[in-house]
């Protein structure tokens, strides 16, 4: 141990929940107190067979009905699950809230029960809950189509909800229909057939199938710190994380767009929590959250060095009132003018100057934000709608996926490249959730067999045809100070179902329980 600054534990633990060694459950606080003990950071190593075992995405049996008038208009809905959870921890997820929020009916009713079993917790894995429950119900929407001879667009737009009837409030925006209208010209849903069977190319039979997709926006409290030194350069810094979803790079152009400077004068620090804290990188709130903390710090910086300017900024900046100055000024190699808007071009200092005659050495901002209060009057939510075209070799059953168009309405999207990448992974792991992943138990020991990556199948490259994302217009005052809903958990939600019912499109087969596996088709 002597000149080492880090402690590794290796776990005994190699079997399942009731294997030799440790039980998952006490890697965690054996580390603590490993840690509490050596006064040094201790880092748990876990084999991949115990990370199959240390959580999984909860099991669910559902049952729904739907009851329509003859014009499809639904009167009822019955929504119920039993979830599963470990025998020592209660986990819940929300699984068929979402029918409650989704289509307008005067009658639903919505049951969620746990049952105990000899496996470990699970885990919110991938879009938790919504992924699973709008299975059923996009299943059982496109059943109540078929059952109404109608298409299953039309009968979801005949359902539209402008209101969440769990909360009996209006949504702060919902530009749903426009995510089935655009999603659908975009898919070249009009040449679909509703026969099953009627649609093939060469040994091949074709279905097209559509799912809705919805997830709550939310905002929690964040807090970024944001410093401007002498170089012109943006220090900014907040306990978040990225974990491959863009946040850097997000956060980074809020901040350079609220400052009126460039990205690459923005230097974000985060993933420690030494520095301001904010929320973890999950829920698809980080850049509602962190960013709208960062937009307000560098608001307020920009305000700062407005104020300044008049007194320090030299004589092109005096007298000027600190007012225009805010809404004119662009910093700019080291230096802060006036935009050319403002029709003064010339009027610059270098922020070095203006520090250094203020006695400053840097300018700073903290800013911790809270949801306002004007967000309970709303429910708030992201909405997307998804169109999927499989390929079912008649003679094997194989299933592929040829393409999906998802259309998303997500408030303001501050990067569309990295937001896009999002959804589109989110559409990797639903094919995944539809067509492969499946972990087979030993019912007798709660054992997971296929717990590696030679035997658990997810998607690879050769297994995803065209993925084609567009973002629709969404204006929201209220969501958050940006206008940003997220998008990392609707990229998941609804791809399943819009699978599924492609696959019966194109074979008259309904496969309710997944993943469908050509045994099942067989």
């Amino acid at each position: 141990m002597e000149g080492s600054d880090r402690v590794r534990v290796i776990s005994p633990f190699v079997g399942g929940a009731f294997g030799s060694g440790l039980r998952p459950q006490y890697h965690l606080p054996l580390a603590m107190m490993a840690a509490r003990v050596l006064r040094l950071p201790v880092r748990v190593a876990l084999t991949r067979a115990q990370m199959f075992t240390f959580g999984h995405r909860p099991a669910s049996i559902q049952h729904v009905a739907l009851a329509a008038q003859s014009d499809g208009r639904l009167e009822a809905i019955i929504h119920e699950a039993v979830g599963e959870t470990s025998q020592f921890e209660d986990f819940t997820d929300v699984v068929v809230n979402w029918t409650g929020q989704l289509y307008r009916a005067p009658h639903v009713q919505l049951g969620y029960k746990l049952g105990r079993l000899d496996v470990f917790t699970p885990l919110d894995m991938r879009a938790p809950g919504a992924a699973q429950g709008l299975y059923a119900l996009e299943c059982a929407m496109d059943e109540l189509a078929v059952a109404l001879d109608m298409d299953p667009l039309e009968l979801r737009i005949r359902n539209y909800a402008d209101e969440d009837a769990n909360k009996q409030l209006p949504y702060s925006s919902k530009a749903l229909l426009d995510c089935y209208a655009q999603g659908a010209e975009r898919f070249g849903w009009g040449a679909r057939i509703a026969t099953p069977r009627a649609m093939r190319e060469g040994h091949e039979l074709v279905g097209y199938g559509m799912a809705t997709g919805i997830w709550e926006a939310l905002q929690t409290e964040a807090t970024v710190r944001a410093v401007l030194n002498a170089q012109g350069r943006l220090e900014l810094a907040s306990a978040t994380a990225d974990i491959g979803t863009g946040t850097y790079t997000a956060i980074s152009q809020i901040a350079a767009d609220a400052l009126r400077m460039a990205i690459d004068d923005v230097e974000f620090t985060l993933g420690d929590t030494s520095l301001p804290p904010a929320p973890i990188e999950g829920g698809s709130w980080t850049v509602a959250s962190v960013g709208s903390a960062a937009s307000l710090a560098c608001t307020q910086l920009r305000s700062r060095l407005a104020q300044l300017l008049p007194a320090h900024g030299g004589v092109s900046f005096a007298n000027l009132d600190p007012g225009m100055l805010d809404e004119a000024l662009v910093i700019e190699g080291g230096e802060v003018r006036l935009s050319e808007s403002a029709g003064r071009p010339e009027t610059r200092a270098r922020i070095a100057d203006v520090l250094a005659d203020a006695g400053m050495k840097t300018l700073e901002a903290q800013v911790t934000l809270k949801p306002e209060a004007l967000q309970k009057q709303y429910s708030m939510a992201t909405h997307s709608a998804v169109f999927a075209e499989v390929r079912v070799d008649e003679a094997l059953g194989m299933v592929r996926v040829a393409r999906v168009v998802s259309a998303v309405a997500a408030g303001r999207i501050v990067n569309p490249k990295t937001a896009a990448n999002q959804i589109a992974g989110g559409v990797v792991w639903g094919i995944g959730m539809a067509l492969q992943e499946e972990a087979q138990f030993d019912h007798a020991l709660g054992r997971i067999m296929n717990h590696n990556l030679a035997e658990y199948h997810v998607p690879v490259n050769r297994d995803i045809g065209e993925i084609d994302v567009l973002f629709v217009d969404e204006h929201d005052d209220v969501v958050n100070p940006l206008g940003a809903k997220g998008v990392g958990e609707i990229g998941v939600v609804g791809v399943a179902a819009a699978v599924a019912n492609a696959i019966y499109n194109a074979t008259g087969k309904r496969v309710r329980d997944l993943p469908i596996t050509l045994d099942k088709l067989l």
